[in-house]
């Protein structure tokens, strides 16, 4: 069977448009629990006692080890298939996203934090798998689109959670109690998710990456397989371009998701549900605007020429940066919403044209190349939080990551994948 070459969104009948919507929606239930915490904060605060250093700390560990756990998912969706791979991180993520509701202390807080943020790895499965299922006419728009509407799982929770907890509070439940009742529901969605995707998903057109080894056949992608693929994504320079490019756009959205209620209520006197719901609403521009980031790389790539892709890019970034630097000098809350969702909207594009890239420069080697690409994100996330940590204020971090983010644009260009075909073939791996 086949690549797909157009995406039936109506439909669950193909192997390609299971593995679409069974892969978006365990992303979507991943970023849920990672981000679970981040709207809860100012009550977690009082609870643990936290200084302003400690939740630094937190908010780092909550990105830090995804770093380590990206570049190994991607080696290992080439080894074992993304269905095996997401099986585990849903099954075994779940533990730490259970366990925070029993932490008694800030240091066995940050313990269950550090081990939540390895379900942040679930972006690179879900990017490998739609990149193995859907042909090059449309896996731009397919890779966005189902990191788009996983990603909006972090505004989900923004908005959620916080609702969740006043909910239990009405009916009479404690406070302290209240919230560890609803960091089970996210451990209990990974769970479920786990089962879903194991009986309903397969690794690629073909089939299951065993059964094809098994028959002889090598998978088309993977086709260098663990740490082989690891080793080659590692030898090509315009991975870590990208590396710098994902740090600086999906690094941003992950820092945003963790201080925007904590700064909204800061900043701006709002209550803990207002300050989740203006959190909340930009993490929910992925709904669509990662997607449309995807899509308007792959009409940009329609004729073959990859170039306008990096170009796409490039401008994408800068706006993203000029709008970062308006929200960072936001005096009044209306102010700083509107332009959170201008920003916003030039972030979560910028995901998708990076990933739009991703499929074209080495497939042999999709697995590394993915892992390497998405650990980006989490660095850029960790070098946010240590200006923070550093800084100590959070308008002049924003202020210095904006102009950050116009310099980091220029690694768009560096890329230069030049010219591809859109029948599958790739930039090779020294080209």
């Amino acid at each position: 069977m086949a690549k797909a070459d157009r995406i039936d969104i109506a439909s669950l009948h193909t192997p390609q448009m299971r593995a679409f919507h069974l892969t978006w929606a365990a992303f979507f239930v991943c970023f849920f629990a990672w981000f679970a915490c981040a709207p809860l904060m100012p009550v977690l605060k009082g609870e643990f006692h936290l200084t302003a250093a400690q939740i630094a700390n937190i908010n780092i560990a909550a990105v830090a080890i995804t770093i380590v756990v990206r570049l190994l998912v991607g080696p290992l969706c080439d080894r074992f298939g993304p269905r095996k791979t997401y099986t585990g991180l849903l099954a075994l993520g779940a533990l730490p996203v259970l366990g925070i509701s029993f932490a008694q202390s800030y240091e066995s807080f940050l313990l269950f934090r550090l081990g939540i943020g390895a379900v942040g790895a679930s972006f690179v499965i879900t990017q490998y798998h739609t990149s193995v299922m859907f042909a090059p006419r449309v896996v731009g728009t397919a890779n966005a689109a189902a990191a788009g509407w996983g990603n909006a799982g972090g505004g989900a929770a923004q908005a959620a959670m916080p609702l969740l907890l006043a909910a239990l509070l009405m009916l009479g439940v404690d406070q302290s109690l209240g919230w560890r009742i609803a960091m089970i529901v996210p451990g209990a969605a990974m769970l479920l998710m786990a089962v879903l995707y194991w009986k309903y998903t397969q690794d690629c057109p073909e089939g299951n990456f065993d059964e094809l080894r098994a028959a002889g056949r090598v998978p088309e992608t993977g086709g260098k397989g663990g740490w082989g693929s690891f080793r080659a994504a590692a030898a090509n320079y315009r991975v870590w371009m990208l590396f710098v490019t994902y740090g600086a756009c999906f690094g941003i959205e992950i820092f945003i998701h963790n201080i925007a209620a904590q700064y909204y209520v800061d900043k701006f006197g709002l209550s803990l549900g207002a300050a989740g719901l203006a959190a909340g609403s930009f993490g929910l521009l992925a709904l669509f605007a990662r997607a449309l980031g995807g899509w308007l790389s792959d009409k940009a790539a329609h004729r073959g020429d990859l170039a306008p892709r990096v170009l796409l890019l490039f401008v994408l970034m800068v706006g993203e940066g000029l709008g970062l630097y308006l929200f960072s000098h936001a005096g009044a809350a209306v102010f700083a919403v509107a332009s959170m969702l201008a920003f916003g909207l030039f972030t979560h594009m910028a995901c998708g044209a990076t990933y739009a890239l991703v499929p074209f420069i080495d497939r042999k080697a999709l697995g590394g190349v993915a892992g390497i690409v998405g650990a980006g994100g989490n660095v850029g996330a960790v070098v946010a939080g240590f200006v923070l940590k550093g800084v100590g204020d959070v308008q002049q971090t924003l202020t210095i990551l904006s102009v950050a983010v116009m310099v980091a644009a220029l690694c768009a260009i560096a890329v230069r994948v030049g010219i591809g075909s859109l029948d599958g073939a790739a930039a090779p791996a020294g080209a």
